[in-house]
C-alpha cells in the first residue's frame, strides 16, 4: 500500500491553510479544502508521476509538484471551485512519498523550498 508523509514545514503549511479556510469560508469551506488536500496526497502516494504532476528538478533534485486543481475530487459535496495550492513532493522510496511543502500558487517556490520555512514575514 502506497503511503505519504508530511515534512514539518508541510505540516505547518497544512495547518495554516485549514485555519485560513475556516476564517474565510467557514467550517464547510475548511472541510471541503481538507478533503481536496487529502485526496491529492492519496493520489500522489498511489501514482507519484501520474496525470497532472510536474517534474520540478530545476528547484531540487527529485522534486515534483501537483496543483490541487488536478486532485480529482469526485464527490460534489467535497469539491472546491478553485483550489489555489500546489503540493511539492518527492518519492523517498517505493511506496513512500514525502510532501515537502504546500504552497499557494502565487508563491515563488524557490524562495520557500531553500530553507524549509521561507522569507521572514
Amino acid at each position: 500500500m502506497a503511503r505519504f508523509r508530511l515534512s514539518r514545514p508541510a505540516q505547518t503549511d497544512f495547518a495554516r491553510i485549514l485555519s485560513a479556510s475556516l476564517e474565510q469560508w467557514g467550517a464547510e469551506g475548511k472541510r471541503r479544502y481538507a478533503v481536496t488536500l487529502a485526496t491529492a496526497m492519496r493520489k500522489l502516494a498511489s501514482d507519484p508521476q501520474g496525470t497532472g504532476t510536474r517534474d520540478r528538478g530545476e528547484l531540487q533534485p527529485g522534486l515534483r509538484s501537483l496543483h490541487l486543481r488536478y486532485a480529482g475530487v469526485r464527490r460534489r459535496d467535497a469539491q472546491v471551485r478553485r483550489p489555489v495550492h500546489v503540493l511539492y513532493y518527492r518519492v523517498i522510496r517505493a511506496g513512500l512519498v514525502e510532501i515537502v511543502r504546500i504552497l499557494h500558487e502565487r508563491m515563488e517556490p524557490a524562495r520557500w523550498l531553500e530553507t524549509g520555512s521561507g522569507p521572514e514575514e
